[in-house]
C-alpha cells in the first residue's frame, strides 16, 4: 500500500473537522441546520477548483458533482454526508494529529480524565505507528463522515488529476442530515443518476456492508389533566406519572440498546419533554427483520394503550414513522457492488468484513429507492463521542479500494 493520500487525508479532514455542521432533528429547515452550508458551500468551492463537472448545490441540500469517464462502464456514486451527530458536542472542535501512534494510552489536553486505552480497544492496539486524529476531549470529532467526505473529495481530486486512469463515469453526492435520518430524499436517486452506489460511511479497514437495521421512530404524546395542585386530589392526572409508567413497563433487561447486540433489535427512547400537564416521549425502533421492528412497535403500542385503559381521563396518542430499511432485501437480489467492493479490497490484501451494521446509511434509503448502495469502510471508531478517532491509513486504504473498485468495474461491464 502507496502512502500518497496520506497527507492530503490529513489535510482534508483537520480543515473539515473544524467546522461545525451538526444537524438537529427537531429542526423542520432543509438542511436543518444553517451551519450545515458551511461545509456543504465549501465542497462546492472545492470540487470546482479541482475540475469536476456538473457541480451543483440542490435545492434539497445535497452537492452533486460529476468524475468524467474514461472508459465505458456503469456509473457509480460515491456517498459522505457532511452532518455531524447531535448526541454529544460538535461545537469548537480542535482536532488534533497523533504521528506514529506510539501504542499506549491517549490523553486529551481539554479533558485530562479522559483516556482512550488500547487494553479497551484491541483495533486501537494494532493501530501502532500509524498517524492517528482526535479531538482534544470536549467534542466529538466527527469523522462521522467527514472521513468519508475526504476519501471521496482525495479519490475525485486523483481522478481528475490523472486522466490516464480509465474509469466509468463517476457521481459525487455530500448530504446532509444523514444522522437525524432526512439525508436521502425521493428526488436524490434520479439526480444521482447511478447505476449503482457507495456510502463511504463505515469502520474498521475491509468493512463492506450490505445489511443494515431497518428503522422506525416513534413519538408519544400525552395530556393529562392540568388543575392547582392545592385542589387537585382526584382531579388531576399527571401526564409525567403516565410517562414514567410507560418508559417503567417497556422492557429494561432485555431490548434496549444497552442490553442487545449482533442481530438483536431494541427500543430505544431518545428524549422525553414536557411536564404535569403534557409530555412527550420520543424513541426509535430497530431490528434486522420486518416482523421484528412490527413487534417492537406493536408492543410499545399496546402499553400505551394499557396505560390509556388504566386512566381513560388522559389522552395518550402513540405515532410510528418509517425511517429506512435494511438494504439486504434489495442488495441480496443483485450482488454486483459488493462484489466489485470485496474484489477491490482483496487487491489491496485487505480481507473483507461484511458484519451486520447495527445502523444504516444513506445507503439503506438509496438501494430502498432503487440505487444498490452498500457502505464501505474508513476507519472511524468511538463515533458520537469525545473518544472518537480515525487512522489516516486507514482513510487511505479506503481511498485504495475505491480507486480500485472504479477501475474493476470497466472489466465487470465486459463481462
Amino acid at each position: 500500500m502507496t502512502r500518497i493520500f496520506d497527507q492530503e487525508l490529513e489535510d482534508r479532514l483537520v480543515r473539515y473537522t473544524a467546522i461545525d455542521s451538526q444537524s438537529d432533528e427537531n429542526s423542520a429547515a432543509t438542511p436543518s441546520t444553517a451551519i450545515q452550508f458551511d461545509m456543504l458551500n465549501l465542497l462546492v468551492s472545492e470540487l470546482q477548483e479541482i475540475g469536476a463537472q456538473e457541480v451543483e448545490l440542490t435545492g434539497y441540500g445535497v452537492v452533486l458533482a460529476t468524475v468524467p469517464a474514461t472508459a465505458p462502464g456503469p456509473a457509480i456514486g460515491f456517498l459522505a454526508h457532511v452532518d455531524t451527530a447531535p448526541q454529544f458536542n460538535a461545537t469548537g472542535v480542535k482536532p488534533r494529529v497523533i504521528k506514529g501512534y506510539d501504542g499506549g494510552d491517549i490523553t486529551y489536553p481539554d479533558n485530562p480524565d479522559l483516556v482512550l486505552s488500547p487494553q479497551k480497544s484491541p483495533y486501537l492496539a494494532s493501530k501502532q505507528g500509524d498517524d492517528l486524529i482526535t479531538a482534544s476531549g470536549l467534542t466529538l470529532l466527527g469523522a462521522d463522515d467527514k472521513a468519508g467526505v475526504a476519501i471521496v473529495m482525495t479519490l475525485a481530486r486523483h481522478l481528475l488529476a490523472n486522466p490516464e486512469i480509465k474509469h466509468p463515469k463517476i457521481r459525487l453526492a455530500f448530504t446532509p442530515d444523514e444522522e437525524i435520518g432526512r439525508g436521502v430524499g425521493e428526488q436524490l436517486p434520479k439526480d444521482l443518476g447511478a447505476e449503482f452506489a457507495y456510502t463511504l460511511d463505515g469502520g474498521d479497514a475491509g468493512e463492506i456492508v450490505y445489511e443494515s437495521f431497518s428503522a422506525d421512530r416513534a413519538v408519544v404524546s400525552i395530556k393529562g389533566v392540568s388543575i392547582h395542585p392545592g385542589w387537585a386530589k382526584e382531579k388531576m392526572v399527571n401526564a409525567a406519572h403516565l410517562a414514567a409508567k410507560i418508559v417503567q413497563t417497556l422492557p429494561q433487561a432485555t431490548m434496549t440498546p444497552e442490553t442487545t447486540d449482533g442481530r438483536e433489535g431494541f427500543i430505544h427512547i431518545t428524549d422525553m419533554n414536557g411536564g404535569s400537564s403534557e409530555m412527550e416521549i420520543k424513541l426509535i425502533l430497530r431490528d434486522f427483520e420486518m416482523d421484528g421492528l412490527a413487534a417492537k412497535g406493536a408492543l410499545l403500542r399496546s402499553v400505551c394503550d394499557a396505560v390509556q385503559a388504566a386512566e381513560p381521563r388522559a389522552e395518550i396518542i402513540c405515532e410510528i414513522f418509517p425511517q429506512y430499511r435494511n438494504m439486504r432485501y434489495w442488495l441480496e437480489n443483485d450482488m454486483t457492488p459488493v462484489e466489485l467492493a470485496v474484489e477491490a479490497c482483496r487487491a489491496h490484501g485487505i480481507e473483507p468484513i461484511s458484519a451486520p451494521i447495527r445502523g444504516g446509511t444513506d445507503g439503506s434509503r438509496l438501494t430502498e429507492f432503487g440505487v444498490p448502495t452498500p457502505n464501505i469502510f474508513t476507519g472511524m471508531q468511538n463515533v458520537h463521542g469525545p473518544l472518537e478517532w480515525i487512522s489516516v491509513q486507514d482513510m487511505a486504504k479506503a481511498t485504495e479500494v475505491c480507486l480500485t473498485l472504479v477501475q474493476k468495474a470497466i472489466a465487470h461491464e465486459v463481462r
